[in-house]
């Protein structure tokens, strides 16, 4: 068997009260249409077909880098008519429907509807306890007959608990005939796409189903009511997961996870911490109150304290890290490093055994193995046009309120004198200074106020 995957995504999203597209809104920071895409991937199809409508160019922006045929559904007249314009670009046996807003389908629900679908149609259903606003699956002996959908039922039929999930796996060549054949006669005046059960009873092809386990897994996203309420479930899900693993998270309401957080043993998490991306933290790591961090590896034992922001960068082990420090992308400590209040690293390696304890800048810079940066110092690496590199070499001191103008060497064992503004390269094992001369002016006095 061969698969197509076709998923609809061209609605606005009324109910979300926004001009951006709906399947653009995000999910633990992630466009809900992203998350349907990776679980398309996983089913190894031949191709993704994705029918887009409002704002289309803006969502294949967003998706450039995935490898997608985008089609256009030029007037929304329902599921039927949408999966009718991929029918020219359906090159596998089967053909599976997936919904851009609904983010959280299961791959294995997907993979066992796939088994029973082969020469048959399959689809996915779940017994929701209130079944408004779905489509019902209706039963004759436990034979699907019809689907019914929410605004066409009977008032027998609305106390139906099974509902249509939306998703069905069908053979290609049977679905391109079926979808010519359905026509619009209902409340709406759209081709529904479940409207192909009843030409499949005609044709004598079994329907199969399969229930889905977890609600959250067929769970569309229509307003962004829906949408805080699953962000809410998924992050108390993900902070259960890691506690069930050891992991101490002291408040898991004030913690968000909006990505994925990967944790060593003896991890401790304070309170009002955010994690975005891919995050992975070492053995024994201590989080401090309301740190941000975002797509980056803490290593074992190394203590991120409170107010820290580390984005895109690589922690060494036995760090010490702020308070308020700034890690932005391309910082890149090593092992016994101290990074501490105010300190802002950009694009730069820290060695092994450097402090660089307050209020200090180092930009695109290699710092060497055991240098001491002062208070307020300043890598200078922007020109006006152009970035500079500065080179710090090993057991360098830096005096207080010093700034390194790059491109710039700082050779071996030098100290640079507190308040030195260094244009050159300057020698090894030397004291390098750059002060005017004191002045003291006699019998001067401060102005006072007329």
């Amino acid at each position: 068997m061969t698969l197509s995957v076709v998923i609809l995504a061209a609605g606005k999203g009324t109910r979300m009260f926004s001009e951006k597209p709906k399947v653009l809104h995000q999910l633990s920071n992630q466009p809900l249409l992203q998350y349907v895409i990776n679980a398309a991937k996983k089913l190894s199809p031949l191709n993704i077909n994705v029918v887009i409508g409002y704002e289309s160019e803006l969502i294949k922006q967003e998706f450039s880098k995935e490898n997608i045929n985008w089609v256009i559904q030029k007037e929304q007249l329902g599921t039927g008519d949408a999966v009718k314009y991929t029918t020219p670009f359906l090159e596998g046996s089967q053909t599976i429907v997936l919904y851009g807003d609904v983010p959280l389908v299961n791959i294995n629900d997907l993979k066992k509807l796939l088994k029973i679908s082969e020469n048959k149609l399959g689809i996915l259903t779940f017994d929701k306890e209130n079944p408004k606003g779905y489509g019902r699956i209706k039963r004759i002996e436990d034979e699907v007959v019809e689907i019914v959908e929410d605004k066409d039922c009977s008032e027998v039929e609305k106390k139906i608990k099974e509902i249509n999930t939306g998703i069905m796996c069908i053979d290609t060549s049977r679905l391109i005939q079926w979808l010519s054949k359905i026509k619009n006669n209902n409340s709406q005046k759209e081709y529904y796409l479940t409207d192909i059960v009843d030409l499949a009873k005609k044709d004598r092809i079994k329907i199969e189903t399969y229930k889905a386990k977890d609600e959250s897994t067929i769970s569309g996203i229509n307003s962004k009511v829906e949408l805080i309420a699953m962000e809410k479930m998924m992050k108390e899900k993900k902070n259960a997961e890691l506690i069930a693993q050891g992991v101490v998270i002291i408040d898991s309401s004030r913690t968000e996870i909006r990505g994925s957080l990967t944790c060593g043993s003896d991890v401790e998490i304070d309170v009002g911490c955010i994690f975005e991306g891919d995050v992975k933290l070492g053995n024994n790591v201590k989080v401090g109150a309301y740190t941000h961090i975002k797509q980056s590896t803490i290593l074992d034992d190394t203590t991120i304290k409170p107010y820290s922001h580390i984005d895109t960068s690589e922690v060494g082990q036995k760090n010490n890290i702020g308070p308020y420090a700034r890690l932005r992308p391309g910082a890149k400590t090593k092992n016994n490093v101290n990074i501490g209040n105010f300190v802002e690293i950009k694009n730069s390696e820290i060695g092994s055994g450097t402090k660089i304890n307050h209020l200090s800048y180092v930009g695109d810079s290699e710092v060497g193995e055991n240098v001491n940066i002062g208070a307020g110092c300043i890598t200078c690496n922007y020109d006006g046009l152009n970035k500079h590199k500065t080179i710090i070499e090993d057991d360098v001191f830096i005096g207080s309120n010093s700034q390194l103008v790059a491109p710039l060497t700082i050779g071996a064992g030098s100290t640079i004198g507190a308040g030195s503004t260094i244009t050159k390269d300057t020698p090894a094992n030397q004291l390098t200074l750059s002060r005017p001369k004191q002045t003291n002016i006699p019998n001067w006095e401060r102005p006072k106020k007329k």
